[in-house]
């Protein structure tokens, strides 16, 4: 009986020692997520859109009309449910939506583990350029792929990381000026933030193109139809062809491109934008399974990558994506028009397409 009672306690303690391991975890992953919310929200602002590009006429107070024939009307600042920032477009009244929340994700031209470059002027060229956007409201996922040949405004900085000069030119080249670590990736993002009227970023995450079959094969590889012919070492993907992307096959898919055809960076967007709904359903099926997929990920890709999102705002994302959906309409890209520069070429982006798709992804509309 002594022995009974002996073991008994012991399964007792054992029991209870448990449920408090158990309980602190949960209070931990609780406190993490608040945490990460609070941080995550903390560099709110409101877009400025008083003034669209190619319109010289500021949004002041009476319909207006730019050398375009873009129309915009504003709302009097003296009109009842009127809040700064707000913006009247073609009648409709729009507010920017607070709680959303914007992050960067660029892919950047480097095979190796990342380390910082030699000097200010080789941090790497970003060869894709994604905005992933969280909608709380409607728990939608919504992608923007930027193309990397994007004309815009990009900071210039010397060997020794002094400024020269604020130019316009290519959106990839921007990482380049940089330390190929956190310098590279805050000026893009600030470059990115400019091109769409000033948005919040709430985050960013560069991932050197080496880590991409660790990511793909994380979730058990993706499965796609082929857009276009694409050869790469040992093989070719066909048009049409159906391929469930494994290791290398993934990087091959979403990097390899031939230079000498026109726009085949617009064609290659266009793939990883079809990579990236593929594989958001896998990860998604994936982490339904393994809810601390994202933390796996998150110290899987850390030599990979580099990024200020802390390990208590992906705990709080954790919790918070796996209820969100991305649909085929909710992918988009910046239309405009690709140009053959004098050396490279060069995309300039639709004013008004680009205005019209901020206010349709990060506005709402408010009732009157």
């Amino acid at each position: 009986m002594k022995i009974r009672s002996g073991v008994f306690r012991i399964i007792i303690k054992v029991m209870i020692a448990l449920v408090a391991i158990v309980a602190v975890g949960t209070v931990v992953f609780l406190v993490l997520q608040v945490m990460g919310h609070s941080r995550l929200t903390s560099n709110n602002k409101v877009p400025d859109l008083s003034v669209m590009r190619g319109n010289t006429d500021s949004i002041a107070g009476m319909q207006t009309a730019g050398p375009d024939g873009i129309v915009v009307t504003p709302i009097p600042v003296e009109e009842d449910n009127w809040q700064e920032g707000d913006i009247r477009y073609e009648g409709i009244h729009y507010r920017y939506n607070e709680d959303i929340m914007t992050f960067l994700f660029l892919g950047i031209d480097k095979m190796g583990e990342v380390k910082e470059a030699e000097n200010g002027i080789q941090g790497g060229q970003s060869d894709a350029i994604f905005l992933l956007v969280l909608n709380p409201h409607t728990n939608k996922i919504s992608i923007i792929g930027v193309n990397r040949d994007t004309m815009t405004d990009i900071d210039v900085y010397s060997k020794s990381g002094f400024f020269v000069s604020t130019i316009q030119a290519q959106l990839c080249l921007q990482h380049g000026y940089g330390d190929g670590m956190e310098g590279s990736c805050e000026r893009t993002r600030e470059a990115v933030s400019r091109l769409f009227y000033g948005l919040p970023i709430h985050g960013y995450c560069s991932i050197n193109m080496g880590a991409i079959p660790l990511i793909n094969d994380a979730v058990g590889g993706v499965e796609l139809e082929a857009l276009e012919n694409v050869p790469y070492e040992g093989g070719k993907f066909t048009e049409g062809q159906t391929v469930h992307l494994k290791g290398m096959q993934a990087y091959y898919y979403l990097h390899n491109r031939d230079t000498n055809s026109f726009n085949s960076a617009g064609r290659r967007l266009d793939r990883q934008k079809q990579y990236l709904k593929a594989y958001a359903a896998a990860a998604v099926s994936a982490m339904q399974k393994d809810i601390s997929l994202p933390v796996k990920l998150y110290s899987t890709l850390s030599k990979y990558m580099v990024t200020d999102v802390s390990l208590d705002e992906v705990t709080y994302l954790a919790g918070q994506i796996a209820n969100y959906q991305l649909e085929e309409e909710n992918i988009y890209s910046l239309r405009g028009e690709t140009r053959q520069g004098e050396k490279f070429e060069e995309f300039y982006v639709d004013e008004k397409a680009l205005y019209e798709l901020i206010l349709q992804v990060f506005y709402e509309e408010v009732e009157e």
